[in-house]
This record gives C-alpha cells, structure tokens and sequence, in this order.
C-alpha cells in the first residue's frame, strides 16, 4: 500500500512512483464520488457565504463596509497581555496598506464573486484544482488576519482537492474540461497515450 518504487524510462531517466495508496485517492476515478462529497461540502460552505455577502449592501454598494470593520479589528494591536489578531507583520502592513487606499469598496467585490466562483467551481467539477486552490487563498487570507472559524477545515480540504485535480472533477464537468488541457484519457472513447518503456526498479524503499 505505501510502497515506494524507483524505476527507469527509455531515456536513463530515474523517476520515483506513487505509492498505491495515492494512486488510488489521487488518480482513481473510483474515488471521484468521495471527492464529488468534498467538493459539494466545501463548495456549498463557499456558495452561502458569497451569496450572504452578494444580498447584503455593505458588501454590494462599493462602500467597502463589509470588510473594513474586520480589517481595522485585525490590525489593531492591544495593549499587553493581549496578543495582535495577526502574527506576521508583512500581513498587517499589506491589510494597512489596503486601509490606507481605500481599497475595501473594490476588494468587496473581489472577495464577493471570488466565494461564488469557487463554490461554483467545485460543486459543477469545473476547473476544480484551480477553484480548490483560490478558496485556499482565500481561507488563508482570513487565518493570517487571526480568524479561525471553519477555516481550518476548509483549507484541509482545499489541499486534498488540489492533489486530486486529477480526478476530483471527473464526475463533473473536468470530465469535459480537462482533455481541452492534454489529459486525452479521459476524453470519451479514446485511450491513453503508451508511456515510455520502463526498465526494472533499481530500487524500493517502505
């Protein structure tokens, strides 16, 4: 299950395998339902909250009122024993700078249609690595300014979704999408391409 072969192609060149165990969870189109379980959790969290954002007019009337409070709250810096909400100091100077130049009325609609977008994404399995990954940008966004939330939980599983772009989408339309980008194997009545020869392992490691 978590063997790790070492094999060499047509050209001398040595390239370590997948365990079995990754292939299984990562290329397997077996386990696009669990994946397709993930998708419409993670992409539902997503879908709610940007359409709560999308109806409510602090975040839609270009006042920037939405996210302002929660940027100046997570900037500020208390006085002692208190800890700042927010660790690194680059990430204060970014999140003040966008104080500074007024940038919450255009960073609303940003963060807005950027939550309806990876929730669309990952609920039709349209492009699902990259809506996987701008959902955890934007997870991240909210854990470096010192929210936690479901943040954690939906960052996990934007990873795992990111790993298993491959075959997260399948049942979806990536089914569709991705032989556009070069993967001919899952385009409907055509086979994968032979790979190189392969030699003997040279070795294999637990």
């Amino acid at each position: 299950m978590f063997r790790v072969e070492k094999v060499i192609d047509g050209k001398g060149q040595t390239l370590i395998q997948d365990p079995p165990i990754a292939r299984f969870f990562f290329q397997s189109t077996i386990t696009a339902w669990l994946w397709l379980a993930v998708r419409l959790y993670v992409g539902y969290d997503f879908i709610d909250a940007g359409w709560h954002k999308f109806n409510t007019a602090a975040w839609m009337d270009g006042s920037g009122q939405g996210i302002i409070g929660f940027w100046k709250n997570a900037v500020a810096i208390p006085a002692a024993p208190a800890k700042p909400l927010i660790t690194f100091d680059w990430y204060r100077g970014f999140l003040l700078f966008m104080i500074d130049t007024n940038s919450a009325g255009w960073f609303s609609y940003v963060i807005v249609f950027g939550e309806l977008a990876v929730g669309i994404g990952l609920i039709l399995g349209a492009f699902v690595g990259l809506a996987a990954a701008g959902g955890l940008l934007m997870n991240m966004a909210f854990l470096l300014a010192g929210t936690t939330s479901t943040n954690p939980v939906l960052v996990m599983l934007g990873f795992l979704l990111i790993l298993a772009w491959k075959n997260a989408g399948y049942i979806g339309l990536d089914y569709f999408l991705l032989p556009m980008l070069g993967t001919p194997w899952w385009k409907p009545g055509k086979a994968p391409a032979k790979a190189p020869p392969l030699r003997t392992p040279v070795a294999a490691t637990r």
